[in-house]
């Protein structure tokens, strides 16, 4: 097994597939993270060399999407042919559009799976035990390859699903990256409306388990949101336009002092939450 990145997923992977007894090889992009992930016992060679991955037969990209979609040539031409490649960007049709091209045996996927931290520090055991693991073949995928990936998926634990690149990256688009700036936006609200006031302080103070739980993401990684927003552009907009149709209909209820219509539309959301979780 061969792993491109040792942050959250790729050292959380490594974790994983070492507990299962297989032979883990990682590239990273520095000196002081290989020193650190082979203290962590990430993988069983860590080395910022890409020679590092030539006797791999499955090679996961753990990259950020930026280095995802614009690869070091170092990296491409230490690939080998025969190989299976897969990714875990949260983006898939751009990067099935650049990687198609690249390497015959690619197959794009992603494991729905995450926490707040990031780095070399993040990598965690059982971090996929239960999640959804996405692939998204295309009518050219290689058969056999896309069986390899089902198998590490189901490896680690995950739960496997197959849908097409535009349906994935619409329904991340509702489900998490739209999330991310509506988290965001909540955030600003609590801190602008309370300025000058003399509940400044208090909102601070009185933020609690909610509040923690709804500005989670939008507190989280600046570069991996904007890079989800940038590569799923379109869905993102999309998304965003559904969410402001449905906070423009809550506001005129609440304008309206149509409490009843308001207690209905709770009582769905009541009701439509369980399916999400």
């Amino acid at each position: 097994m061969g792993i491109v990145g040792l942050g959250l997923i790729g050292g959380s992977l490594g974790l994983d597939l070492r507990a299962q007894g297989l032979e883990v090889c990682a590239l990273v992009h520095r000196s002081s993270t290989a020193e650190r992930a082979r203290e962590r016992g990430l993988a069983d060679r860590i080395e910022t060399d890409p020679a590092v991955l030539r006797d791999c037969g499955l090679i996961v990209l753990a990259l950020p999407l930026d280095r995802l979609l614009e690869p070091e040539p170092a990296l491409l031409e230490a690939l080998p042919a025969t190989a299976v490649i897969t990714d875990v960007g949260s983006v898939k049709q751009p990067v099935l559009e650049r990687w198609r091209p690249w390497h015959p045996r690619f197959v794009a996927s992603h494991p729905m799976a995450g926490t707040a931290q990031a780095g070399v520090e993040a990598g965690i055991t059982g971090l996929f035990e239960g999640r959804p693991w996405v692939a998204t073949p295309e009518a050219s995928t290689d058969a056999d390859a896309l069986e390899s990936v089902r198998q590490l998926a189901e490896t680690v634990g995950a739960c496997w699903l197959q849908c097409t690149a535009s349906a994935h990256d619409q329904a991340v688009a509702l489900i998490s990256h739209m999330p991310v700036l509506v988290s965001a936006a909540l955030l600003e609200a609590a801190d602008q409306g309370s300025q000058g006031a003399a509940a400044e302080a208090l909102v601070r103070q009185l933020a609690s388990s909610g509040f923690a739980d709804t500005s989670r993401i939008g507190g989280g990684n600046p570069a991996l949101g904007t890079l989800m927003a940038r590569c799923n552009r379109d869905a993102v907009i999309a998304a965003l336009a559904g969410y402001r149709r449905q906070l423009d209909q809550l506001d005129q209820l609440v304008h309206d002092e149509n409490w009843t219509g308001l207690e209905a539309r709770l009582q769905r959301c009541q009701e439509l939450r369980p399916a999400f979780l």
